[in-house]
């Protein structure tokens, strides 16, 4: 299979991570990328750099605010005096009768759902760059491939349109969906991330020409806590095209693959897309750090193999999957089952 990756990353090395009240290091760390390469070695896959798509791929699915905030958030930040070694918000405000603010402190919190996408020097080069990865992936499949993988980091499906939160700055599997769009009536996306996609939910919640399905941990007792449930379905149009499909903490191979392979995979067929984008984290491991599901890494190869059995025109954009030992195997095995179902 191809795949697109981008060095650009490297210039995002976030440091702060709070968890329960609890400063740790960062979850999303350069390294991540090094491990998902190596199981593209190993599964001698092609690597190539991105095409550059520039901010249009980006407006596509983002507002222009937002846009402006984080291209220049970082040089703002610096000027303030006595400024920290990372933008992180110290408020949220939840926009009722409220007013844009103008002082970057303001428009930091306005644009972050929460403490989770702190801001460095590189973090806008290096999501741009993701942006760029995504749509370069999409191009391929426009221009006939089967399939393609798209490594990106950081990664995407907790960006909304005009707010970052949970690593996530620009919404990479957005940005493939909309691109597919160009020739596809009609796009499904995937979301196989422990976490719910509740960015992408957002973006595409009125829109009824793309379908999103979500498999993830329930969010009860998992972030993003406030989005995610069943009820969710979308709203005016696009009513019907959203399906949230949360699993109990700790849910295995077997009651997992029951899912993705009756519901998930009746409601696609039923939307009738003729492209897929799969949101692929990989941070349901049995051994990732945020432990909320406990898929093994032959669950992986079953579940490339349930993606490929959708029988569609494939984007594989990278989400989560964060360090353990088996990060690049587990991706070595979803690309594998994948491309031995195709």
């Amino acid at each position: 299979m191809k795949a697109v990756h981008s060095e650009d990353h490297r210039r995002h090395d976030p440091k702060f991570f709070l968890v329960r009240g609890q400063v740790k290091p960062a979850a999303d760390q350069p390294e991540r990328a090094d491990r998902l390469l190596a199981g593209l070695r190993a599964g001698h896959h092609t690597v190539v750099a991105p095409q550059g798509h520039g901010q249009g791929a980006r407006a596509q699915v983002h507002s222009p605010d937002y846009l402006a905030f984080l291209a220049e958030a970082w040089e703002a930040w610096e000027a303030l005096p006595d400024h920290g070694a990372e933008m992180i918000a110290n408020i949220h405000p939840v926009r009722e009768a409220a007013t844009y603010p103008t002082h970057i402190v303001g428009r930091l919190g306005w644009h972050t759902v929460d403490t989770a996408c702190p801001i460095g020097p590189g973090t806008y080069a290096a999501a741009a760059a993701a942006t760029d990865v995504a749509a370069s992936a999409a191009q391929w499949v426009l221009d006939g491939e089967d399939a393609a993988y798209a490594l990106c980091r950081p990664p995407g499906h907790h960006a909304y349109r005009d707010r970052a939160g949970g690593h996530c700055y620009f919404n990479n599997s957005a940005v493939a969906a909309a691109h597919l769009r160009r020739k596809h009536a009609r796009v499904a996306v995937l979301d196989v991330d422990v976490h719910h996609g509740n960015g992408t939910q957002g973006i595409f919640y009125r829109d009824p020409s793309v379908l999103t399905v979500s498999l993830h941990a329930d969010p009860r007792g998992f972030y993003p806590f406030v989005w995610g449930y069943a009820h969710e379905r979308g709203d005016g149009e696009g009513i019907g095209a959203n399906l949230n499909l949360p699993l109990p903490l700790g849910t295995g191979d077997d009651a997992y693959l029951d899912v993705l392979t009756g519901v998930a995979t009746r409601t696609i067929a039923a939307f009738a897309p003729t492209a897929l984008v799969v949101a692929l984290g990989l941070d349901a491991s049995e051994h990732d750090p945020l432990a909320g599901l406990a898929i093994t890494t032959e669950g992986f190869r079953r579940i490339g193999a349930a993606l490929a059995a959708l029988k569609l025109p494939t984007v594989l954009v990278q989400e989560g999957g964060y360090l353990s030992d088996l990060l690049g195997e587990n991706l070595t095995a979803v690309l594998a089952g994948f491309e031995s179902a195709r």
